[in-house]
C-alpha cells in the first residue's frame, strides 16, 4: 500500500486514525499502531512482513546484550547485529546484481537468482541497525519494552519510504506523545501538500521522462534530452520530497515529530551544500555510521578523500542494484573531491554557483535514471551535443509540451524555492511572539481550504489515470 492510492486516502488512514483518535489510553495507541503498520505492509508483502518483524527481533535481542552493566559493552552483539542486518540486505537486494556482475566479468553462465525485493527493506534495515550502534554508543537507551522497539522500526508513516528516523530522535515520543486537533490539521496540510507534490507534479514530470528515457536514441536530439532530464530532475524531487512530507504530516497526526528530510536542495551553492539539503536522513547516517567510525577527515586529507568515496560509492549502492547508481554515487564523491581541492569553486558569484550546482547535479540524476550506463552517457552526450535534429525528435519534444505540462513545471520551479521559510520569517517580522490576528487567522483558514481542494483534486485525478509510480520498490 503506499500513500499515494485511493485505498490508504480513503479506507486505511481515516479508519485507523478514527480508532487512534478514540482510544484513550497511549499504550493501547500503540499497539494499533503496530497492528495498523503490519498491515499497511503486510497488505502489499504478505510474506516478507515476517523478515520485517524477524529483523525487530533480532535487533531488539542484540541491543539488550550490547550494553553490559553501565559501562560496559559487548562489541560481539554489535558485530552479530551488522554481519545479520546487512547479510540479510545483500541476499535480498544485491544476490542478482553480484552474479550478474561475475558473469559478465568472467564470461560465465551462472543462474541468477530471481529474489523479490522486499518493499522498504533499505529503509528499515539503516534505522535498525543505528538503534543497536546508538545503544552500543550509548547515544540512546536500551529499550526493554519489545513493542517500543517493534513501533519504531514498523511505524508505516516512515516504513516503506522514509525518512531514516533515528530512535534517539524519538524514543521518548514513542512512550510520551500527545494528540491534538492542532497537530492533526496541520499534519493534514502537510500531507495534502506531499500527496499533491507526489501526484500532481511528480507524475506529471515522470510521464514525460518515462517516455524520453524509452526513445530511440536517434530520435532523441539536445531539446528532447533537456526536456527529459529536467522532467526527470524535477521527478525525482517531488517524488522524495513529497513522500517525506506525507511521512512527516502523517506522524503529526499521531504525535510524533520527525525531522525534515529536505531543505531546497536545488537551491544549494555547490555540490556539498547540496547533500546537506538533500535527503538529509540518509546523508546524515552514512555520516555518523559509516564516514566518522571510517575516521572521517582526522586522517590526512588523502584518507579523508577516500572515506568520502567510499561513503558515496555505498550511498550509490543502497539506491538499488546497479551499476548506474553506482555511478551516480562516485560521480557525486568526484564533484566533493573537487570542491575541497579547488576552493574558488565556493566563492564563485551566487547564480554562477547556483547554475553550476544545478548543471552537475541534473547531469548525475541522467546516470541515475538510465537503464544502462551505456544509455546514460548517449543522453548526456544529447543534451550537449543533439544536434541532429529531425522531424521525429521536434515530434517527441511538442508531443510533451502540453498545457499540463507546462503548467506543472511552472509549479515546480516555483516548489523550489524557500517559500515557507520566507513566509515564516514575514510572519515573524509583523507580529512577532503576539497572539495570531484576524488577518493571520483568515489567511490559515484560507490555506485548509487550499489544502482541501488539494487533495480533493490529487483523488480525481489518482482516479482517472493509471499512471502512478512508486520509485521506492528498489529502495
Amino acid at each position: 500500500m503506499v500513500f499515494s492510492s485511493l485505498t490508504f486516502l480513503c479506507v486505511f488512514l481515516p479508519a485507523v486514525l478514527l480508532l487512534y483518535s478514540l482510544v484513550p489510553n497511549l499504550k493501547f495507541r500503540n499497539g494499533l499502531l503496530i497492528v495498523a503498520s503490519l498491515v499497511f505492509y503486510a497488505y502489499g508483502e504478505p510474506i516478507y512482513v515476517l523478515l520485517m518483524i524477524f529483523s525487530s527481533v533480532l535487533n531488539y535481542i542484540c541491543a539488550r546484550f550490547v550494553r553490559t552493566g553501565k559501562h560496559g559493552k559487548n562489541k560481539a552483539a554489535l558485530i552479530l547485529a551488522v554481519i545479520v542486518n546487512l547479510g540479510i540486505l545483500g541476499i535480498f537486494k544485491y544476490t542478482g546484481f553480484l552474479v550478474g556482475t561475475v558473469n559478465d566479468i568472467f564470461s560465465l553462465s551462472i543462474p541468477v537468482p530471481q529474489i523479490a525485493l522486499p518493499v522498504g527493506i533499505s529503509f528499515f534495515t539503516f534505522q535498525a541497525l543505528s538503534y543497536v550502534v546508538d545503544v552500543y554508543r550509548g547515544d540512546a537507551e536500551v529499550q526493554k519494552n519489545y513493542f517500543n522497539v517493534l513501533l519504531y522500526i514498523s511505524f508505516f508513516p516512515q516504513l516503506i519510504a522514509g525518512p531514516i528516523v533515528k530512535y534517539r530522535d524519538i524514543d521518548r515520543q514513542i512512550v510520551d506523545r500527545s494528540q491534538s486537533i492542532d497537530k492533526i490539521a496541520r499534519g493534514l496540510r502537510r500531507f495534502v501538500c506531499g500527496l499533491g507534490k507526489k501526484v500532481l507534479i511528480a507524475n506529471t514530470m515522470g510521464q514525460t521522462a518515462d517516455i524520453i528515457f524509452s526513445s530511440d536514441m536517434s530520435d532523441v536530439s539536445l531539446p528532447v534530452a533537456w526536456l527529459g532530464a529536467i522532467a526527470y530532475l524535477f521527478q525525482i524531487y517531488y517524488d522524495f520530497c513529497g513522500y517525506s512530507d506525507m511521512a512527516i504530516g502523517l506522524g503529526l497526526m499521531f504525535g510524533f515529530e520527525f525531522k525534515e528530510n529536505f531543505m531546497y536542495p536545488y537551491g544549494a551553492a555547490n555540490i556539498q551544500d547540496f547533500w546537506r539539503r538533500w535527503h538529509i536522513s540518509l546523508s546524515t547516517w552514512f555520516k555518523e555510521y559509516l564516514y566518522i567510525p571510517l575516521g572521517g577527515n582526522r586522517k590526512g586529507k588523502a584518507r579523508t578523500y577516500l572515506n568520502k568515496m567510499i561513503v558515496f560509492f555505498c550511498t550509490g549502492l543502497w539506491h538499488g542494484a546497479s551499476w548506474t547508481f553506482v555511478l551516480w554515487g562516485v560521480y557525486h564523491g568526484l564533484f566533493l573531491l573537487f570542491e575541497g581541492a579547488v576552493p574558488a569553486v565556493k566563492k564563485l558569484p551566487r547564480v554562477l554557483a547556483h547554475l553550476y550546482t544545478l548543471l552537475v547535479v541534473t547531469v548525475g540524476f541522467v546516470l541515475f535514471r538510465a537503464d544502462t550506463i551505456g544509455q546514460g552517457f548517449t543522453m548526456i552526450g544529447k543534451m550537449f551535443a543533439g544536434f541532429d535534429f529531425t522531424d521525429s525528435s521536434l515530434s517527441l519534444a511538442l508531443s510533451q509540451l502540453t498545457p499540463w505540462f507546462l503548467l506543472m513545471l511552472v509549479a515546480a520551479v516555483i516548489g523550489c524555492a524557500p517559500i515557507r521559510p520566507l513566509a515564516d520569517k514575514i510572519r515573524a517580522n509583523l507580529y512577532g511572539g503576539a497572539e495570531l490576528t484576524a488577518g493571520w487567522k483568515v489567511v490559515q483558514i484560507a490555506l485548509y481550504v487550499m489544502a482541501f481542494a488539494l487533495l480533493f483534486w490529487c483523488m480525481i485525478r489518482l482516479s482517472a489515470t493509471s499512471y502512478n509510480p512508486f520509485i521506492y520498490f528498489r529502495f
